[in-house]
């Protein structure tokens, strides 16, 4: 467990490097493995408790079973969860599981741009209030200029070319070309003002070391990664007309790791199941130009 180790020691030194050096902090939570991990890397950082706001962006057409697990642990764990919306978007039926635009603008619009105005506090934001257990209207609406994700480099192309610290413009536009160096764990965390900075801690976590640190940890994750009784599984998690599970009977956790580590997806894409991916020539790299996570 050395290489898990050290992969915890470095992620926790870079989420506590985040918190004392940007002063609006946020985590993007996505529900998946990787973010909950990460999540759980943050209690961890902070003795079980996390000091920034959870932000989770709602297309409305994530898998049931992910919000009912999203709920249920902000409860179990008494998140601060804040999320956002398109309200207008899904008003007007401009997705494409309404069949009025493709699936990479129905991504623009339900993610990347909820996404931004999310964290601008141009749009409305929902918070959860634990003494009522209702989600209600976030009044504050100050920007969000630092942002941990959890973005791994070996799950798509364009997100090996990130860096610990990523800075964006004030619109989250990312210029790929200018990216400050990181040599010797030195990472460049001062920026000018209006900088946008996503932060990665995973970076260099593989698939499978988060599997394995999942079952070291014991952490609890989406039913969805495991074999439905007609061998299939969700390898990664996002809205249900453009998700796809893989073929698998792994029922467990150390089905998993044992698939990961003979090899059953050598040559298979993590996001295969991600059909919004195929749209794009098989690359997120526009959309993560624009902001898209």
């Amino acid at each position: 467990m050395d290489r898990l180790k050290k992969l915890e020691n470095h992620s926790v030194f870079i989420l506590r490097e985040s918190y004392s050096r940007f002063k609006n902090l946020c985590m993007l939570w996505s529900i998946g493995k990787d973010s909950t991990v990460m999540l759980w890397l943050a209690r961890k950082a902070f003795f079980g408790h996390v000091p920034f706001p959870l932000v989770h962006i709602d297309t409305h057409f994530k898998i049931k079973e992910m919000i009912t697990y999203r709920d249920a642990l902000v409860k179990k764990w008494h998140l601060d969860l804040i999320y956002g919306q398109n309200t207008k978007a899904l008003k007007n039926k401009h997705t494409f599981p309404d069949n009025n635009t493709s699936r990479l603008e129905c991504c623009r619009v339900l993610k990347t741009e909820a996404l931004t105005n999310t964290l601008n506090g141009n749009w409305p934001r929902y918070r959860f209030n634990h003494k009522s257990q209702k989600y209600e209207k976030d009044i504050n609406k100050e920007p969000y200029t630092g942002v941990i994700v959890g973005v791994r480099s070996d799950e798509e192309g364009s997100r090996s070319k990130e860096r610990y610290f990523s800075p964006r413009d004030k619109n989250a536009d990312w210029n790929v070309e200018d990216q400050p160096p990181e040599f010797w764990n030195q990472f460049k965390t001062d920026f000018a003002p209006g900088t946008h900075v996503r932060i990665h801690p995973l970076l260099d976590w593989t698939e499978l070391d988060i599997w394995e640190y999942i079952k070291y940890e014991n952490i609890s994750v989406v039913p969805l990664y495991f074999d439905n009784g007609k061998k299939k599984r969700y390898r990664s998690l996002g809205c249900w007309p453009c998700t796809k599970p893989v073929d698998s009977d792994a029922k467990d956790l150390s089905d998993i790791i044992k698939e990961l580590k003979t090899g059953k997806f050598t040559n298979i894409a993590e996001r295969s199941g991600r059909d919004q991916d195929k749209e794009d020539g098989g690359g997120l790299e526009e959309l993560r130009k624009n902001g898209y996570m």
